[in-house]
């Protein structure tokens, strides 16, 4: 049962991981939500801004300027918590994997394998809970600024909505979340 319990967290974990790093290298966070005929799709990320000419299929991205350069808080705040986040899942997932019951490493000691496993599980959530907090906070300034606009009349001529890498953080964060339940509470 522990063995088949660290398995499948260790899966559940990779996958999720994978996800986190997908969604902090994509640049799909928020996307147009125009509801007219639109000649273009634009996506706005972390790191750049795209644009793809829906005839021809040309996309065009603009780097942000620098890391260094004023970004608004949402991107910085953002950009921070899942940098942080890919890095704790990284280093419980590295972890997790030396403490499985089926890789030989101290194999004598399988108090200190357990010991790793239930670590594992604990960075894997704070990793998890800054992952879901970055992937939260972009979605909800993203509806706080188009809730702004709406109340002042404000039409741009295009508005954003939740891309999918803003989904694939949210489901990233929340399957390390689940790995790091399982972990922490279901494996003693």
């Amino acid at each position: 049962m522990s063995a088949a319990l660290q398995l499948t967290a260790f899966g559940l974990a990779l996958l999720s991981t994978l996800f986190l790093l997908l969604a902090t290298s994509t640049d799909c966070w928020m996307v147009n939500a125009d509801d007219s005929l639109e000649v273009s799709h634009k996506c706005r990320g972390l790191w750049r801004e795209c644009v793809t000419n829906m005839q021809d299929g040309v996309r065009t991205c603009d780097q942000y300027d620098s890391i260094l350069a004023d970004h608004p808080v949402k991107i910085v705040v953002t950009r921070t918590l899942l940098i942080t986040a890919d890095l704790l899942a990284g280093l419980a997932l590295a972890t997790l994997l030396l403490g499985l019951d089926c890789i030989k490493f101290l194999k004598e000691d399988p108090r200190v394998k357990l010991k790793m496993c239930y670590g594992a599980g604990v960075v894997l959530g704070v990793g998890s809970i800054l992952g879901l907090v970055g992937s939260v906070w972009y979605a909800v300034d993203v509806y706080v600024e188009r809730a702004t606009l709406v109340s002042h009349n404000i039409f741009l001529g295009v508005h954003y909505d939740f891309g999918w890498s803003c989904w694939l953080g949210m489901a990233g964060s929340t399957g390390c979340f689940v790995a790091s339940v399982l972990l922490t509470c279901c494996l003693y």
